[in-house]
């Protein structure tokens, strides 16, 4: 397991996050609580993105990859993990009007979302881009070479058309048919991210640590089909992703390390 990195900081900077909730489900079902989960591997600084907040300039975040990024098993748009996340980012940096464009589309695999990022840099200029890959290829299975190949390319085209760029790793389910499989390519995403110095949303460890705290409650985070997850699975997703974004763009934020 790869040294993990905890964004930590104070209360106040993100009220919302330290909030705990509770989803609807039927009597006696347990509820899914929202805990802190350091979610971020490797300790690279999103500096463009510091420099902007610090000024209080507009920030323009693309927010793209497959179904988790679209938002299904989202009761609303404003569900989503990219609506969530602006909002949380919004209250954090109310000096910089916050935009995150969700471009989202179920069923993607790693090819299909790299031809779009690639007319999306062409279309116009973000600060961000967050890349969610891996979760269709891993389902579907495939060369882990060439998924390997593709990942270090999408890196490469976000890097030379100019955004700071993180990527979010495939989802944990409990339901997975070939852990196995599944797994390797949750390595990959880290693997490759490592080597090119790319901070990731390490969402597959912070689920699984979800899982393994309450098994039951866990069923909550995940939408009806236990694969997509649901509102309270999105919220609590960005509020570990804006967590950890703030830290890395205020880089003179107590950082703490820790493994897991």
């Amino acid at each position: 397991m790869p040294m993990r990195v905890a964004m930590r900081f104070l209360a106040f900077a993100l009220p919302a996050i330290a909030a705990t909730f509770s989803v609807g489900a039927p009597a006696q079902a347990a509820s899914f609580s929202c805990r802190e989960t350091p979610i971020v591997r490797s300790n690279a600084a999103l500096a463009p993105l510091s420099a902007k907040v610090s000024q209080g300039q507009t920030l323009t975040i693309l927010a793209i990859g497959s179904s988790s990024t679209e938002g299904i098993g989202a009761s609303a748009k404003d569900k989503t993990y990219p609506a969530r996340l602006q909002a949380l980012l919004a209250k954090s940096w109310p000096k910089s009007q916050v935009e995150i464009v969700n471009a989202g589309i179920g069923g993607e695999t790693a090819p299909q979302t790299l031809a779009r990022m690639k007319a999306a840099m062409a279309a116009r200029h973000y600060d961000l881009v967050i890349w969610q890959v891996g979760t269709n290829d891993a389902v579907k299975g495939g060369d882990l070479d060439a998924f390997k190949a593709m990942v270090g390319e999408g890196i490469a085209l976000v890097r030379e058309a100019g955004p700071a760029l993180a990527i979010l790793d495939p989802q944990y389910f409990p339901s997975v048919r070939d852990p196995q499989r599944y797994g390797q390519y949750v390595e990959a995403v880290g693997e490759v991210s490592r080597r090119e110095a790319v901070p990731v949303f390490g969402r597959y460890d912070a689920m699984r640590e979800w899982h393994r705290s309450d098994a039951e409650a866990f069923k909550a985070a995940l939408w009806t089909d236990g694969f997509h997850m649901s509102d309270a699975g999105y919220d609590c997703l960005a509020r570990d992703m804006a967590n950890a974004m703030i830290g890395m763009a205020a880089p003179s934020r107590p950082v703490v390390a820790a493994s897991r």
